[in-house]
């Protein structure tokens, strides 16, 4: 009895065992199926990702980029040049008379004063005195005039009576015109002395700008002595704008110009006035003379720039982000038919607040990237955005 209730009761702990046993090895497989489901459905999600990356960076290769076609404008033709500053009209003043000590001098660089005004005096007591003498000499033959006519009239009135004779009457008269010419002689010599006197005075000869001085009180000065003054007549100035050979040839008198001294930012509107019929031969460059008005930043003896405008003609306008330059020179980005950029060397004109012009190399009905053209190169794909040109 014992043996058999002992192998009944053994019978389904065995069974049991095995049952946990599979419970196990089941839940196992369970968990194992689950991370290969995981596994799996991460893998595509990896690989569903991973194609998606591929699209955005295409799309990096194809960067969006805003295009303009410029058309054609009016732009005006500039010739940019430099050169010196100087008065247009340029007057040496200097001693006219005989000269002597400087007593006093009236002017300082940078005066203005009217034609005939006394910029320095000479030192003229004996000139004076010579005066003094002439003036003297005029009165007394006046003084011989006057009583030479009253001779002659007292001759004429004794004429009727037989007393004096008509040749008598012919020698008073001569007496008398005698003294009348030496009147006039003498008011012309004390006028001459007069005129001497004044040439002492050192005088504006026209009204205008003091540039320069010197001379200083108690110098002695006379006609042989170096220029004294220098002043620019009306205060005008201009530039000796020193323009190629090929350039000269474009510009004409009238044309408008912008000058522009060295040193300073202020720009001022002149005109040509002159331009050089003869061209250096050694340098190849002509004059252009700009007439510009007075201010104090013009100062005659500098430097300056000047922009002359020869004409006007019909070129593209494009903002200075599109143009590029490097060591071949200037270019632009164009986007041809299947949006690709390719390199076009163009040659500029005038820079404006507007722009720049143009000159060779576009005819202004293509697509050029705007900006940005420093990042492409060429052959690159782009996707084009239409912007507004200015």
């Amino acid at each position: 009895m014992n043996y058999e209730t002992s192998l009944v009761g053994d019978a389904p702990a065995d069974v049991l065992g095995e049952q946990e046993e599979r419970s196990v090895w089941r839940r196992r497989l369970t968990i194992g199926a689950v991370i290969a489901i995981i596994l799996i459905a991460a893998a595509t999600w990896v690989s569903m990702h991973g194609k998606g990356a591929e699209a955005p960076a295409g799309a990096v290769q194809a960067p969006v980029v805003t295009v303009i076609s410029p058309g054609r404008s009016t732009v005006s033709n500039t010739v940019s040049a430099t050169g010196s500053l100087a008065a247009r009209v340029e007057m040496p003043v200097g001693v006219v008379g005989e000269g002597g000590a400087v007593t006093r001098v009236l002017v300082q660089p940078g005066d203005w004063v009217r034609a005939g005004q006394v910029l320095a005096t000479v030192e003229r007591s004996v000139q004076t005195e010579q005066i003094r003498s002439l003036a003297a000499q005029v009165e007394v033959n006046r003084a011989d005039a006057k009583l030479a006519q009253a001779q002659l009239d007292r001759a004429r009135a004794l004429v009727s009576r037989g007393f004096i004779s008509q040749a008598d009457i012919d020698q008073r008269t001569a007496t008398r015109d005698a003294a009348n010419a030496r009147v006039s002689v003498a008011i012309a010599q004390l006028a001459e002395q007069r005129a001497r006197t004044g040439r002492l005075d050192i005088r504006a000869p026209a009204a205008g700008l003091v540039l320069t001085r010197a001379v200083e009180p108690g110098q002695i000065v006379s006609s042989g002595s170096a220029v004294l003054f220098r002043m620019a007549k009306g205060g005008e100035m201009e530039m000796l704008a020193q323009v190629s050979e090929g350039d000269l040839a474009a510009i004409r008198p009238g044309n408008s110009a912008t000058v522009t001294p060295v040193g300073g930012t202020a720009q001022f509107a002149g005109r040509v006035w002159q331009v050089s019929p003869v061209v250096d031969n050694q340098t190849r460059q002509g004059i252009a003379r700009i007439a510009i008005p007075y201010n104090p930043a013009i100062r005659p003896g500098g430097f300056a720039s000047a922009a002359i405008v020869s004409g006007t003609g019909s070129a593209p306008m494009l903002p200075e982000s599109a143009v590029q330059s490097d060591e071949k020179g200037n270019f632009v980005y164009v986007v041809n038919g299947r949006d690709e950029v390719q390199r076009r060397d163009v040659k500029i004109g005038q820079v404006t607040d507007a722009g720049v012009s143009i000159l060779n190399g576009l005819n202004g009905d293509e697509r050029i990237v705007a900006s940005a053209g420093a990042f492409l190169t060429p052959g690159q794909k782009v996707k084009p955005e239409a912007g507004k040109s200015k």
